[in-house]
């Protein structure tokens, strides 16, 4: 039996923990004060990629079993902000099931009185909320009472640790890891702004933007995928493309945009309209059946 679900999260597990080794190899070595600062700001940007990771796993998780996934968990969370369980109750039970609805999506843009948020308020006001969101979702769902134990103990968890870290060495744990955990957090929920914004609608098709560049979607695990993702939201990162060309006909041309920093320095998060000759590109990757699947079917 494989410790893996999926071969294809082997490599960026690896990344991810070569990440946090470093993390640790910085913590624990570094004494001059600038060299936490330097690793601070040099890792923003990846940081906020491995946001889109521990995203894709509390949709599916990369290992079978528990106790690795608690682990990797552990390490996201110094990574990314966002502890066990609370993407999967925030954004995966909540935002998934309530987002063609602004006054009950967890990550709505729409403020109460129905305009809409710009970047920053919606940013600080999801981010600042996201715990007590996630907190709120489980104990309104009962059937998810377990995943609320866990957010709960995995979060104290991570906070002992961390606070662990602070009376060990606090100058280095701020710049390392608490510095780097909230503003990944921002980061994480400043991106998503781009995925809904603005589209007020009933159609599954209808309701995303999508990001085609694939220097994005590579280091996002196809996170600009995002109709496919909300179409099939437990479906693995890796078959994404192939589900996006299966529906790209229904999707909307003006549904797509340019991918921020550092992918586009101009125009970055702009909207892009596709041709008719683009969309059928797109449709025309799509893989048919085999004629003994679809006799099966």
């Amino acid at each position: 039996m494989t410790l893996f679900r999926y071969r294809e999260d082997r490599i960026p597990v690896l990344l991810f923990l070569c990440v946090f080794a470093l993390d640790l190899t910085v913590y624990f070595l570094a004494s001059n004060w600038w060299l936490p600062i330097l690793w601070f700001g040099a890792l923003i940007i990846p940081k906020g990629w491995i946001c889109s990771w521990n995203h894709n796993h509390q949709h599916l998780p990369m290992f079978r079993h528990a106790l690795p996934n608690r682990l990797l968990e552990v390490v996201f969370g110094f990574q990314t902000g966002i502890t066990s369980h609370a993407w999967f109750l925030h954004h995966v039970v909540g935002h998934h099931k309530n987002y063609l609805d602004q006054e009950k999506d967890e990550s709505r843009w729409k403020r109460d009185d129905g305009t809409t948020m710009g970047e920053v308020e919606y940013s600080l006001k999801t981010a600042l909320t996201a715990y007590p969101r996630a907190f709120q979702v489980g104990l309104e769902q009962p059937q998810h009472r377990k995943a609320l134990r866990i957010f709960v103990g995995m979060a104290a968890l991570q906070v002992a640790l961390l606070g662990v870290l602070f009376w060990h060495n606090w100058y280095n744990a701020l710049f390392v890891f608490l510095l780097p955990m909230a503003v990944s957090l921002y980061v994480t929920v400043w991106a998503t702004y781009f995925h809904h914004v603005g589209l007020e609608t009933d159609d599954h098709n209808q309701a995303s933007y999508n990001i085609l560049h694939r220097g994005y979607n590579l280091m996002t695990g196809n996170l600009g995928y995002h109709t496919a993702h909300h179409s099939r939201h437990g479906l693995h990162w890796s078959k994404l493309p192939e589900l996006h060309a299966q529906l790209a006909r229904d999707i909307p041309p003006h549904l797509y945009r340019q991918p921020g920093i550092p992918f586009v320095w101009r125009e970055s998060e702009a909207k892009l309209v596709l041709s008719d000759e683009q969309v059928e590109a797109l449709a025309s990757t799509a893989v048919s059946p085999s004629p003994k699947r679809a006799a099966a079917a």
